[in-house]
This record gives C-alpha cells, structure tokens and sequence, in this order.
C-alpha cells in the first residue's frame, strides 16, 4: 500500500487477464481519469503466422521489479493513487491479454503518462521473457527492443 493509502497491485499468472478487473481495481471516488494498457497477442511477426506466445519468467526478481516502478510512478507522479500491474505466464493464445496496467489518478494526464511509463520500463527491466510460436512449428525467444540486458542474436533468457 501507498502512503497515501492507494494501493499497488501486482499479480503474475498463469490465468486469463481481466481489463475489466483490473479497471474496477483502481477505480475510486477522488480519481476522474482511469487509464489501462492492454498488450495482447497479435497473429504475425516479420511475415510469420503467430499461433501463440509462452511466457516465463523469474517471479521474485519480476515481482520486485515491478513494485520498483510502482515506486517509480509515485514519484514522478505523487497524484497517483491505484496501480495494478498484470502479466500472464504460460501459454498466451492469439488476441488474449498478456499484460494489462491500470492507473487511477485525479486527471488524466498523470494517468496516461504514468501508464506509458509503467509499460515502457516493465518491457526494459522486468525478467519476463516471451517465446513465440509459430505456424510452422519452429518456437523463437523474443528479447524487447526495450530490453536493457539483452544482446541481439542471443537467447534472450541465457543473457
């Protein structure tokens, strides 16, 4: 829990994401504006049919990353009062959710650029790693453009 008394919410798993949970967890009286981020599984990459995505990850190493960017959003933005980051493990299936971040501050403004915040750095620093599975059969391990410790041409998840 903030020191304002908002909360920070953070959930890894394996189960369906829900914008509308997440929405109704931050939703509160004293906040007009709520702003939610909804990453889910498209259907193609570089010309190649996506029939799913696989997430792993290191749960307390994420789960910590994620409360430091709670932290983070606080600070750049004290007007915040709800946070809840969500990201899926396991098998993502085509137009499924697997990630959703909900924000509730008084404006919109704080809302929507903390949201964009919170995507952006979960993709540099958050060890989820995603493989992408193909049509054709062949998986491949994705590293974000974003991503701080990776090395391109490497496994992403061997950095």
């Amino acid at each position: 829990m903030a020191a304002d008394g908002g909360q920070d919410l953070i959930t890894l798993t394996v189960d369906k994401l829900s914008a509308d949970r997440v929405s109704e967890s931050v939703t509160c009286p004293s906040c007009g504006a709520v702003s939610l981020f909804i990453g889910t599984t498209r259907d193609h990459f570089e010309g190649k049919k996506v029939i799913r995505l696989e997430y792993e990850a290191y749960s307390p190493m994420a789960e910590s990353e994620l409360r430091k960017i709670c932290s983070e959003v606080r600070t750049k933005w004290p007007s915040v009062r709800h946070i809840n980051i969500q990201h899926r493990l396991g098998v993502v299936p085509v137009t499924e959710a697997s990630v959703i971040i909900g924000i509730s501050s008084p404006h919109r403004k704080d809302s929507l650029e903390a949201v964009k915040y919170c995507i952006d750095t979960l993709k540099a620093t958050v060890p989820i790693w995603k493989k992408e599975i193909y049509e054709s059969g062949e998986p491949c391990w994705k590293e974000n453009k974003e991503c701080l410790w990776g090395d391109t041409g490497k496994d992403p998840k061997q950095s």
